[in-house]
């Protein structure tokens, strides 16, 4: 059997002989059945009543337009300047979760006529399937106009009745029912009080809910959207309704989704809270999120839905790498002098003296490349003691100010003829009239180098090299970024770039201490040093790594001044 909104399939099988056997089917109209059974249902003089199913679609309503329509969707289609809300709260909360009770509502339309009409609205749930368990929500809606004027009728009948059997006690009746009518009164006002406390609660806890900048939603254990707030909506690029009701597969990757469906499945199991962090990609970059998963439990004791509290960290976990490195920095800043002194000494002998036996050594002898290998190995030790020396000498250097796109000029100028020599095409992108940074020309000029010749090797097919330069207004930075189309960095080695002796180049050709001392000369100037890469083997991205440098600026008088 397979049900939809209006139609209910039915196949039968008959068995006409010992090996003949043919199947019936019966398309029956659930909705002309319903209205058969459900249309003769009346509240009042203009009550009537409707049926939705579990996914809440009408499949029944005296409003032809409104069969097989979703209950939720129709009412925001037809009637936009009416707040649907507290008939979508009795619906989502009570009737499609098989709840039976009362409630109040407004409505645009009833029996032919539109306007703002208050109903009030009685439910309860219909068994049509054991296995798997279903069910139907049947509600019979009448305007509280007419319940009110059956009220005062029955009141005065009641009066009637009693005046004419009871004439000898015409006192007493007319003091019960001035006793009966003001504690109806009383009664009522304290109806409307309380509705119209839950219903400022209920505004109050959205209002509360819709203000935060949190990512917060709710989950069935079909693992589907139940509710979100806006900030989550706007995080994933939609809003509320384009969500709820689909998989959590829809917001989040796949495979950020499959786990987060362990997680909700645990919390099911336990009961119990889980607190979880892990890494969401969110375009060209990976954003840390902590996550904490907490039950929601029915009145019954049983976790009926999920509740995800999140919160993107992204810049704390930043902050945490960039203290790890400069914990790494100031332990290996007083070593590196040391060290580099102690080498560099008897480096330069060996270098003396190789120097001495190639002029002696014949150029077409082994001999004589032999010395020139030593002699290569050698200026490879003398390069690294230099890059360490240069990193003790960084903090060491006086403040001065300098023009950051000159220094970016200068540098391409002695670097353009090799990067057209590798088929790779350099692109400026720089802001005029840039405030002076504090910086060093030198050094700046060195970390740029680092920048641009990891850049050719991570682009040996050619491509291009875009260098921006501007200013961050919020912060009053300058900003430089080197954004190549190379083969990227595989996500396990971006967080190991910047320490030393870190390199993915073959042996012989790096030494793993560009990118770390041009992290100590940057962070000595008070700035940040930033990298994002897409690797190749990344599906739906292009492959390529952005550098992104920011210093501070000078003050205005030490702009004058330069």
């Amino acid at each position: 059997m397979s049900v939809d909104a209006t139609v209910m399939e039915l196949m039968i099988a008959v068995r006409l002989g010992p090996d003949t056997e043919r199947m019936l089917v019966f398309h029956l109209s659930v909705s002309a059945l319903l209205s058969a059974i459900v249309k003769p249902i009346q509240s009042g003089k203009t009550g009537y009543a409707w049926v939705i199913d579990p996914q809440g679609r009408f499949i029944f309503h005296p409003n032809p337009d409104f069969f097989g329509r979703d209950a939720f969707s129709v009412r925001d289609e037809k009637f936009p300047d009416l707040s649907n809300e507290p008939i979508h709260f009795i619906q989502r909360e009570k009737m499609l979760k098989g709840e039976q009770g009362t409630g109040w509502y407004y409505s645009a339309w009833h029996r032919g006529y539109t306007g703002p009409t208050k109903k009030l609205i009685a439910f309860c749930p219909i068994k049509i399937a054991d296995a798997p368990p279903r069910f139907w929500s049947v509600a019979v809606v009448a305007p509280q106009s007419e319940v009110e004027d059956a009220l005062s009728q029955g009141s005065l009948r009641l009066l009637l009745l009693q005046g004419v059997v009871v004439l000898a006690v015409i006192l007493g009746a007319a003091a019960i029912i001035w006793l009966e009518n003001r504690w109806s009164s009383v009664l009522e006002a304290k109806v409307i009080a309380k509705t119209d406390a839950l219903a400022k609660s209920e505004e109050k806890y959205r209002s509360l809910i819709e203000s935060a900048e949190d990512l917060i939603f709710t989950v069935d254990r079909d693992i589907r959207f139940q509710s979100l707030n806006t900030f989550t909506a706007k995080f994933f690029g939609g809003t509320p309704e384009r969500f709820v009701g689909q998989s959590i597969s829809s917001a989040f990757p796949e495979a950020v989704a499959a786990h987060q469906a362990e997680l909700i499945a645990q919390v099911q199991r336990t009961g119990k809270s889980i607190r979880e962090e892990f890494e969401l990609p969110i375009g060209e970059r990976f954003a840390w999120i902590s996550a904490n998963f907490m039950p929601v439990k029915t009145d019954a004791g049983e976790v009926g839905s999920i509740l995800c509290i999140a919160r993107d960290i992204t810049e704390t976990k930043n902050l945490q790498r960039h203290l790890v490195n400069a914990e790494k920095l100031a332990s290996l800043g007083t070593l590196a002098a040391g060290v580099a002194h102690e080498i560099n000494n008897p480096l330069g002998v060996i270098l003396g003296f190789c120097e001495l036996l190639l002029r002696k050594a014949p150029k077409d002898s082994q001999q004589f490349e032999d010395l020139k290998t030593i002699e290569r190995q050698g200026l490879l030790c003398k390069e690294t003691v230099e890059n360490l020396l240069s990193f003790a000498r960084a903090e060491k250097q006086p403040l001065d100010y300098s023009n950051l796109n000159t220094c970016i000029e200068e540098i391409t100028k002695i670097v353009r003829h090799l990067l057209n020599k590798n088929d790779i095409t350099l692109v400026l992108d720089i802001e005029e009239r840039l405030p002076l940074v504090k910086a060093d020309a030198r050094q700046l000029q060195q970390v740029f180098l680092n920048l641009i010749t990891n850049a050719m090797a991570a682009m040996e097919n050619g491509g291009r090299l875009t260098i921006r330069s501007f200013l961050e207004r919020s912060t009053r930075r300058a900003v430089v970024q080197f954004h190549d189309t190379g083969v990227g960095i595989p996500p396990n080695h971006i967080d190991h770039i910047f320490e030393p002796f870190f390199t993915t180049k073959p042996e012989g050709k790096g030494t793993g201490l560009g990118l770390f001392v041009s992290y100590g000369i940057i962070t000595s100037y008070g700035g940040t040093m930033e990298c994002v890469s897409s690797p190749a083997t990344a599906l739906g991205k292009q492959p390529g790594t952005t550098f992104t440098i920011k210093l501070p600026t000078g003050s205005v008088d030490n702009l004058a001044k330069n």
